[in-house]
């Protein structure tokens, strides 16, 4: 499994993603992406986490196709911070994907970006992603009341936090 930048042949993963209404909620989100608008992006991201203050790269399983989305954004240089969010295809949940793209984006972070943290925001009913990142060692010390608006209602979301 490897991470690698955005590609033009990534247009469909990405539509697929950034359209899945159930991570609408986490992904401050209440319409759909174009495929022209996904096209346009890929081509105008600089890859160059300091001008965009987000690096967005993907999942790719042992063949080099695209599984998922791994992103580091609201990037602060200053403090030495970002946010992480991580989507895998449905069909492609439960194969491990997601654990080694954290350790990767992990290394990355510490080792390239030279960042202190990351962080990321979880619902609190969301079990398997926050006993995979108490598993990676993200701390889970607060609790963010009535964070996200679903249409059944507020929801309570952990901030948690991995030091690098």
């Amino acid at each position: 499994m490897t991470l690698r930048a955005l590609e033009p042949q990534d247009l469909e993963l990405l539509y697929t993603i950034e359209n899945d209404r159930e991570q609408w909620q986490v992904a401050d989100t209440n319409a759909p992406y174009s495929r022209y608008d996904l096209e346009n992006y890929i081509l105008s991201q600089q890859h160059d986490v300091y001008a965009d203050k987000q690096l967005r790269l993907v999942v790719c399983d042992d063949k080099g196709s695209g599984v998922g989305l791994v992103d580091l954004f609201n990037f602060s240089p200053a403090n030495k911070r970002a946010e992480l969010g991580l989507a895998i295809l449905k069909s492609e949940r439960g194969k491990g994907y997601a654990n080694k793209a954290l350790q990767l984006m992990s290394e990355y972070a510490k080792k390239t970006l030279h960042l202190h943290q990351i962080y990321c925001i979880v619902p609190e009913d969301n079990e398997v992603s926050l006993a995979m990142l108490h598993t990676a060692s993200f701390i889970d010390d607060t609790l963010l009341k009535e964070w996200l608006a679903t249409p059944e209602g507020y929801k309570n979301c952990y901030i948690l936090f991995k030091y690098l």
